[in-house]
């Protein structure tokens, strides 16, 4: 007969959705929280529990680490000794927790992450404070379950005689839950416990009035009491936490930034690391040395500074991009009835406070139950006494202790317990004195029993006995608070001359894209000749800037690139530059446009951008001012086929000139245009009609004179005067440039405004590029469509013009020193 089958089948899902549900009701409730009573974890309730009951406290040696970990592992956490080692470590190292629940001789670590040494090699026990936490553990305070092997018994949770859960905070990951509390201080901690129970419908102001927030083993300084103050209300909040430094004067006329406090659970030895990364990448400018000099006298990093640097921006910068300043984020998570909670202030003195009611009524108990067995039992021997030598002679005619007993309760009314008591007592204590000592112990134990009783009635004087606790071990294990607490959260301002060293240089910006910055020493050496470029290419801009200057560099699709002087890559006169799709990605079609150099972004100037459909916009230059610019950013809306085809940057107080296709030119001042957003589109700037286009829109200060040049596609050139037009308004049709021809009819390839030394460049479709000095040109009128510069026949039609780029200096006036 074949065997039944005895396995379920089960869509994997719910098996697996079982198990992990398992899994992590186990982590959440017995590994990774700690409890909302004592403060404390499984393993690290173990740890301590193992030590009490070796003895290994603090008025004994000190006891090997392993022997401890041994004892853990085998009687009550079957785990890993790495991990309730490191527990163990954990608990004794004084700049992770406030006040150390283990004492430690050996290398238990430091704060640069260093390892411990192995267990074999430390030695523990338990630390005055911890024993606290024990107290009365022995009295039937809390309930006790049977270990993994059921061989003896472990506590629940600890008699816990202070608030751990805040004096020391906690830190932990299960599934789906973590927690971040921050350690306190032991007196401030004590004080609100006191204050919660005097008035238990306490505020979390007043409560604040109390505990001042957060008080790490490291120190350091607190930013944002707001934070704190949603954290204690909701259990979750935010706060900044910094490092304290000061700055001392060296020799030479320099300065030191001295660290001597860093911010809770940072790592100095990575922080030291990347401070010296930022001097040496040359991403902070004034940075001479990073030295590490801490030593048995206390935590100290020395960042020395170079010659006139200002300290303050350089630590400003420090704060922002280094670890001494964090942002802390509490999660008051703690396990409560068995059930991770979001905890606020309240509910975890509430849990506090409930604990110990609990902790101090069984102990009360206790007290009672012992101090009534033992009246009972000084009274028989006080009526023995009374009645001593029949007593004896009883005792002696008795077959055995048993029969003793027995006729001791059938001819006295001893009870079992008087009874048994009688009969050992030692022939010493029937001295004559022992009677009145007897008597005092009665009369101890009746006042007692009172007193105990006195507690079990009363709600009061059961609180009163738990003040009164609380007090005595603030007296004894209060220390000073050692982080400082500020109201606000500094906004950090770095100024740019911190992080990046002044340098004049040559910044070139080339129609297809390619980018660098040059010294003026190389552009000298060169005599601004042989400049590296692409076949085809040409330079959109050529300007003089200093290195803490910005260049915003516009592209034909409407988007422009923020560019700090000092990120651009550094290359000689005569090598070609960056590609700027290195630096921030653009399409591969795209063109540069113009570049508009920034050295601030003032209120009272503007961008205005010409497209080719003949749209116009204008914007206030300071929306442009970027703090993110990994990637090419917007600066203007277009539709589909539309194109910018120039930009310029304007102080309120020009005119605009705009030239179609068509030879129609428009002129209007700038205030014609209204002011919009970024991401706007803008508004019209001519009447065009079909197949016609905006070849080139120019500006000009309001109060001068121009010159006008156009270049056609047949190889013509003109040059007019402004008077040769009148001041229109935006959005009209413009005045036509060119005289109409029937057939061949000239088209615009090329529309600028010239100044003296102005050279134009243009491309005819054979692919070679010509050169005119406009101004050697006469004057023309409006009606003439100018002289033949080449012969079209021979070099084909005018693609592309452009103007050569000069070199400028647009901050002369203001260059620094």
């Amino acid at each position: 007969m074949s065997q039944p089958e005895t396995y379920l089948d089960l869509p994997l899902e719910e098996v697996i959705g079982d198990r992990f549900g398992r899994y992590s009701k186990y982590i959440i409730q017995d590994r990774a929280l700690p409890d909302a009573r004592d403060g404390l974890k499984p393993v690290q309730r173990r740890i301590l529990y193992a030590m009490h009951e070796e003895k290994n406290t603090h008025d004994k040696n000190f006891r090997k680490s392993a022997k401890t970990v041994g004892t853990v592992i085998g009687n009550y956490h079957p785990h890993g000794d790495s991990s309730v080692y490191e527990a163990m470590v954990r608990l004794s190292q004084e700049w992770k927790v406030r006040n150390v629940l283990v004492e430690m001789h050996g290398n238990n670590g430091s704060i640069d992450g260093d390892p411990p040494a192995a267990m074999r090699y430390t030695e523990a026990r338990l630390s005055s404070i911890a024993s606290e936490l024990l107290r009365d553990i022995d009295r039937d305070t809390v309930d006790f379950i049977p270990n993994f092997d059921d061989t003896i018994m472990e506590p629940v949770v600890l008699p816990a005689k202070f608030p751990n859960l805040l004096v020391n905070g906690s830190t932990g990951i299960s599934s789906g839950y973590a927690t971040d509390i921050p350690p306190h201080n032991l007196e401030e901690v004590l004080d609100a416990v006191i204050l919660k129970i005097d008035k238990p419908a306490v505020t979390t102001e007043e409560l604040m009035e109390v505990i001042k927030g957060p008080d790490f083993p490291t120190g350091g300084i607190i930013q944002g009491v707001e934070g704190i103050k949603k954290a204690y209300e909701t259990g979750r909040g935010k706060i900044v936490v910094r490092g304290k430094t000061k700055v001392e004067e060296v020799r030479g006329n320099r300065q030191q930034i001295v660290i001597d406090e860093i911010p809770y659970e940072v790592n100095k030895a990575n922080m030291v690391k990347k401070i010296d990364e930022l001097r040496i990448d040359r991403k902070v400018e004034g940075i001479a040395e990073v030295r590490d000099e801490t030593d048995r006298t206390g935590l100290r990093v020395v960042v020395e500074l170079k010659k006139d640097v200002n300290s303050e921006g350089v630590l400003n910068y420090l704060f922002k991009n280094t670890d001494l300043q964090v942002t802390y984020h509490f999660n008051m998570v703690a396990i409560q009835d068995k059930t991770p909670k979001l905890l606020s202030l309240n509910e975890m003195l509430d849990a506090y406070i409930r604990h110990q009611k609990e902790v101090v009524t069984r102990q009360t108990v206790f007290d009672l139950t012992k101090a009534k067995d033992r009246a009972h039992i000084v009274e028989g021997l006080m009526k023995a006494i009374s009645i001593l030598d029949e007593v004896i002679a009883t005792i002696r005619s008795s077959k055995d202790k048993q029969d003793a007993k027995q006729r001791l309760i059938a001819n006295y009314g001893f009870t079992e317990a008087q009874a048994e008591a009688i009969v050992m007592l030692q022939l010493y204590r029937l001295t004559n004195t022992d009677i009145t000592t007897l008597q005092q112990e009665a009369e101890t134990l009746r006042e007692k029993i009172k007193e105990l009783e006195h507690i079990l009635q009363s709600e009061k004087k059961l609180l009163q006995t738990i003040k009164k606790d609380l007090r005595k071990i603030k007296k004894t294990f209060a220390t000073p608070r050692k982080t400082i607490v500020e109201n606000e959260i500094e906004e950090l301002k770095i100024d740019i001359e911190v992080m990046v060293a002044s340098e004049d240089v040559l910044v070139s910006v080339t129609r297809d894209g390619y980018v660098k910055r040059t010294s003026l020493r190389s552009y000298s050496a060169s005599n601004g000749e042989d400049f590296a470029m692409k076949e085809d290419d040409h330079i959109v801009g050529l300007i003089e800037l200093n290195t803490t200057d910005k260049v915003l560099v516009f592209t034909n699709k409407g988007k422009y690139l923020y560019l700090p002087v000092h990120e651009l890559p550094d290359i000689r006169w005569k090598d070609i530059g960056q590609h700027i799709s290195n630096i921030v990605s653009i399409d591969k079609d795209e063109r540069i446009i113009e570049c508009i150099p920034v050295r601030d972004f003032k209120e009272d100037n503007f961008l205005l951008f010409f497209t080719k459909n003949g749209m116009v916009k204008r914007s206030p230059l300071q929306l442009y001012d970027a703090q993110r610019y990994s990637k090419a950013l917007i600066a203007l809306n277009l539709k589909a086929d539309d194109e910018v085809v120039n930009v310029h940057k304007t102080n309120g107080h020009t005119d605009v000139f705009i030239a179609s296709n068509k030879g129609y030119g428009l002129w209007y001042h700038e205030a014609d245009i209204s002011i919009v957003g970024q991401r706007a589109a803008g508004v019209k700037a001519i009447q065009l009609k079909k197949d016609e286009y905006v070849v080139n829109g120019q500006v000009f200060d309001d109060l001068s004179d121009p010159s006008l040049v156009v270049l056609t596609q047949r190889g013509a050139c003109k040059r007019m005067r402004l008077q040769e037009f009148e001041k229109s308004t935006r959005a009209k049709r413009g005045l036509l440039m060119l005289r109409e021809l029937k057939s061949k009819p000239h088209r615009i390839r090329g529309f600028f405004l010239i100044n003296e030394d102005d050279t134009l460049d243009f491309q005819t479709s054979d692919g070679t590029t010509h050169s005119i000095f406009p101004l050697e040109l006469s004057n023309s009128d409006r009606y003439s469509n100018g002289s033949f510069i080449i012969d079209a026949d021979t070099h084909g039609e005018v693609v592309e013009a452009w103007k050569q780029a000069h070199y400028q200096k647009p901050f002369e006036d203001t260059n620094k020193a």
